[in-house]
């Protein structure tokens, strides 16, 4: 079997910033990798290639064995992110926002909602279900994120800084969700400047001058 998420000498370059050098790497079904590295260091454009949102200048990246392609729908529903900013829809309660993702994948009415409202409470901010974005903390936002990533069960989880402005208790919640991910099959990647996370994940590695380490 091929790895889940595979990058291949890779190179992506933005305002003439070197950003990736010939980053590879290769993860498996069940298998939590952390990318550590400081602000800056080039985490969320490897995970943006990765994720399919951007395309890299060089190299290749392959979901499954198969060349990824930038807006192709379906590979993009095998993949689920957690994106700095959480991307979700400011005219949408939490849990519509959650349901987002499985109408896109022809999930709808009590199915949809019952799952959505189930990913919720495994991040435990099913109290705000019914509440808009503006009404969220930014801490509740972001386990509205991680819970619409998690909800379709994708091949591959992508997670950039997942904990950021999380306390202790919400930061176990949101890794242990991520853990308990890998453990059904997904292949994580969890962006972090922290190592009391990166510990907590099967694989480190660190990005450097755009390449990519074993620590």
């Amino acid at each position: 079997m091929p790895p889940v998420l595979e990058a291949d000498d890779v190179h992506y370059r933005r305002g003439g910033r070197v950003l990736l050098d010939g980053a590879s790497l290769a993860v498996e079904r069940g298998e939590t990798l952390a990318v550590l590295g400081p602000s800056g260091s080039g985490k969320s454009s490897l995970l943006a290639v990765l994720g399919g949102l951007e395309p890299p200048d060089d190299g290749r990246v392959r979901l499954g064995g198969e060349a990824l392609t930038v807006g192709a729908v379906g590979q993009r529903h095998r993949l689920g992110l957690v994106l700095q900013g959480y991307g979700l829809l400011s005219l949408l309660t939490a849990a519509e926002n959650v349901e987002v993702a499985l109408q896109a994948r022809r999930v709808t009415g009590s199915v949809a909602r019952k799952a959505a409202f189930e990913a919720l409470s495994s991040l435990r901010v099913a109290e705000v279900a019914d509440k808009l974005l503006e009404q969220l903390s930014g801490g509740q936002q972001q386990r509205v994120a991680v819970a619409r990533a998690l909800v379709t069960k994708p091949d591959a989880i992508l997670a950039d800084e997942p904990t950021a402005e999380l306390d202790a208790d919400a930061q176990d919640v949101v890794i242990g969700s991520l853990l308990a991910a890998a453990d059904a099959g997904a292949a994580v990647v969890i962006a972090t400047h922290d190592p009391e996370i990166a510990d907590r994940c099967s694989r480190q590695v660190r990005i450097s001058g755009g390449r990519l380490y074993p620590v």
